[in-house]
């Protein structure tokens, strides 16, 4: 398959004429095709690169692949270390800001696109009315990012939460249940999450699970399972758990791409810890990432057909459409995020800004037409001739998108909440 792009403007650079392989796919940049194009790195000199660093909107702050990690694991060090001194106290304070409004709690939403919903849910008058809880690594980081924001610290609390820690997840849930107005708690957004596609080895959390399975997904199973006492205790709460395009095989970036997310019979997910794909198979992070999408949006599945018509909880994903400048792209090279992210996905109609994006999270957990669950909401954007329904880019309507085969199968959806029930019951 060859694909003729639009010719774009690169940023900070006079580089045309350049093309590269994406799985079957080749694309061509610029007036005219090459005559062979083989996953072309673009050679730039020392000052074109920093010009293309110096162009971004937002700055990526770069790790080489595991670094952190294994220094980490040197040190003997775990992600989660206990309760920090004052922590639950520090919440309890915070949360007496709350009165009448409705409760949301946001995962991840210290940057990306958690940051940017905060931004639309207590800046936007149509959202207004909401306390944000956000669910962060690093509160002190959530401080200061709320600060250069502007929010106002009376109008969200943030504290502690390792997804790579069971034990931290049930501590927070813990807490955060001690201290919500009337045990109640309205929405709750699952999206944080960590990509890791270019280290050759896996990385495994505090309970030994690979990372990108449990931080995006198995951790995000745990807490919907430990706050839904007091969902139920709300009137029409909702659970969003952000998908991906890539983790859904019905469109394009989905089954072009490779590798393509495959999550077999979950045979890795069944057997516990130590494992290092869902399917079973050898390791590849770009796949490890994909697969947890899946599995996260079967979970939505899973829940709609479980508890939606017995507790009235609306149980729904969505899309936001290809961010690029995000910091979930931190390990990829600088090739990659400047010619893919965001060139080719501005040229394809893909791109996305993230305060558009966060506006779009806050329209699915607020907005009146979301009310609906077991719903994939996508924007069409400008995305349409990519191929309709496949969500992209800027603009455009809010739409009811589909979920592959793999994904909405029954059998896979009960086999991706039991083996994940298995793996989270010690903590429940």
């Amino acid at each position: 398959m060859s694909v003729r792009l639009p010719n774009p403007v690169l940023e900070g650079s006079d580089e045309v004429g350049r093309g590269f392989v994406i799985g079957a796919a080749s694309f061509t940049l610029g007036p005219a095709p090459l005559p062979h194009v083989a996953r072309v790195q673009p050679r730039y000199p020392p000052a074109s690169l920093q010009a293309i660093r110096e162009s971004r909107v937002a700055k990526i702050k770069e790790f080489s692949p595991g670094e952190r990690y294994r220094q980490m694991k040197a040190d003997g060090k775990k992600f989660y270390a206990g309760r920090k001194p004052g922590a639950r106290d520090s919440l309890k304070k915070q949360m007496k800001n709350v009165g009448k409004r409705k409760v949301v709690v946001i995962t991840g939403a210290s940057s990306g696109l958690g940051y940017y919903c905060i931004q639309a849910m207590l800046t936007n008058a149509a959202h207004e009315g909401h306390f944000v809880v956000a669910a962060v690594r690093d509160p002190e980081k959530m401080h200061e990012a709320a600060a250069k924001a502007g929010l106002s610290p009376s109008d969200y609390a943030a504290t502690e939460l390792q997804l790579a820690s069971f034990q931290s997840v049930k501590d927070f849930a813990t807490d955060l249940k001690a201290t919500l107005p009337g045990g109640r708690l309205d929405r709750l957004v699952c999206n944080a999450a960590v990509y890791l596609p270019p280290d050759p080895v896996p990385r495994f959390t505090d309970d030994e699970y690979e990372m990108s399975l449990q931080v995006n997904h198995l951790g995000h199973f745990l807490l919907v399972q430990l706050l839904l006492p007091s969902l139920k205790k709300a009137e029409e709460a909702r659970v969003c758990i952000v998908g991906s395009v890539t983790g859904n095989k019905n469109t394009v970036a989905g089954s072009l791409v490779k590798p393509i997310a495959d999550v077999g019979e979950l045979d890795g997910l069944k057997a516990g810890p130590g494992k290092t794909m869902v399917d079973g198979g050898k390791f590849d992070g770009a796949k490890a990432y994909k697969d947890a999408k899946a599995l996260n949006m079967m979970t939505v599945l899973e829940l709609h057909r479980r508890l939606h018509d017995e507790t009235g909880i609306t149980f729904n994903s969505m899309y936001p459409g290809c961010i690029a400048m995000t910091s979930l792209f931190r390990e990829k090279r600088e090739w990659f995020r400047y010619f893919f992210f965001p060139t080719l996905m501005k040229a394809i109609g893909s791109y996305v800004t993230q305060g558009e994006a966060g506006e779009r999270l806050a329209s699915v957990i607020d907005g009146e037409i979301t009310k609906k669950s077991g719903v994939y909401w996508s924007w069409n954007g400008d995305a349409k001739y990519m191929g309709v329904g496949n969500a992209g880019g800027s603009g455009g309507e809010i739409f009811e998108n589909s979920f592959s085969g793999m994904v909405s199968d029954e059998y896979l959806g009960g086999l991706c909440w039991d083996y994940s029930m298995a793996a989270v019951k010690k903590f429940l």
